[in-house]
């Protein structure tokens, strides 16, 4: 592989967990972080990198490097991009975990010397707290990687890039940059802003009757989980994909209203058949849609270390728990958690020994 030397610009949650799973793959090259020194110095603590520079000598960092990883909000890559791009080598790849593209990949064929090459990416990955402290070694296990170019990139350096980013479990897609960015807008960022409107209308009627949010159930917490994402993380996604998102805002509002005159017709059943027929269709590989998972649901009591029970029981078996979800939990009764296997036979192997010692299972298909 000709990465031999890897800087990574900006190192919260995504740099460092780039970072933490090339090392936990054992990359044999070198790895540099570029940020403050308070985020500097967490990545050194932790052991993440090999080299640290601050951001006022981040050329010192870049002019040898074979690969620049731009791990920073979108802002601040176009900013990059146009100011710090010059001090590249050539010969170097590019890329970023932006999670818009048009204006990156736009910003990288503008600004990028003769020679150097740019390949944009979005880990379609993330976790409810940020940060380098928060790095995660497995955060990109079984997500997909979108990939896009607009200068064409040397195939072989291409394939190296992806066998780096397959080599730490994420799958690759690769899309035109208008594609990702309307597609985007409809499955990550419109669902975003519907989380924040529903949140806020519910709170909104709160404040008339207070048991309003006491009533709030499990379909409700599920659809505003992401409502308490800051907004000075989702700002540069809206700016830079802003044509896209109306569109999918324009489209929903049409589409609930379809709803509400369903409603007053009492016609809603068509609806909620092709939801379901839809919804049962996206392949079930929970990190990406792109590889079935074989689910398995459990009964379990609350009680301290069930979970771990479930999974030794299976470990010694040597059956490996490929995703695991509690899905409900009724506190000091009990509930039920979602176990996911690679294989059917897996399942069928786990079922039999779980229900051997008292374990109520089922599965949906």
């Amino acid at each position: 592989m000709s990465f031999n030397r890897i800087v990574i610009v900006g190192f919260g949650l995504m740099g460092g967990s780039l970072a933490a799973a090339l090392r936990r793959k054992h990359f044999a090259g070198r790895l540099a972080a570029v940020d403050t020194e308070a985020v500097l110095q967490v990545a050194r603590d932790k052991r993440l990198v090999d080299e640290t520079f601050a951001r006022e000598v981040a050329g010192d960092a870049i002019a040898a490097a074979d690969l620049v990883v731009l791990a920073m909000p979108i802002g601040d890559i176009l900013e990059w991009l146009e100011r710090e791009s010059n001090k590249l080598s050539a010969g170097a790849l590019v890329t970023d975990v932006g999670s818009t593209k048009t204006r990156i990949l736009a910003a990288a064929e503008r600004f990028l010397p003769t020679g150097v090459h740019f390949l944009g990416g979005h880990p379609m990955a993330g976790a409810e707290r940020g940060g380098v402290e928060n790095a995660d070694p497995f955060l990109f296990e079984s997500a997909i990687y979108v990939l896009t170019e607009q200068r064409p990139v040397p195939p072989t350096l291409k394939e190296e890039f992806v066998e780096l980013v397959e080599s730490i479990g994420a799958k690759t897609v690769f899309l035109s940059a208008g594609d990702h960015d309307e597609i985007a807008a409809t499955v990550s960022h419109l669902p975003q802003l519907l989380a924040v409107t529903l949140m806020n209308h519910a709170a909104a009627n709160n404040q008339a009757n207070r048991a309003c949010l006491k009533l709030a159930a499990g379909g409700f917490r599920d659809m505003t989980r992401i409502a308490s994402s800051p907004y000075n993380v989702w700002r540069d996604i809206f700016e830079s994909n802003i044509d896209n998102i109306e569109a999918a805002l324009d489209g929903f509002v049409a589409a609930l209203q379809d709803v509400k005159t369903g409603l007053k017709s009492g016609r809603l059943a068509e609806v909620f058949e092709a939801s379901a027929t839809n919804r049962l269709a996206i392949p079930k590989d929970t990190r990406g849609f792109l590889r079935p998972h074989y689910d398995l649901y459990v009964v379990v009591q609350d009680k301290p270390g069930i979970i771990a029970d479930i999974a030794n029981i299976l470990a010694k078996k040597e059956i490996n728990i490929k995703d695991i979800e509690v899905v409900k939990v009724r506190e000091g009764d009990g509930g039920t958690i979602r176990l996911a296997f690679e294989a059917a036979d897996e399942r069928i192997e786990a079922i039999a020994l779980l229900e051997n010692i008292g374990f109520q299972t089922r599965h949906e298909d």
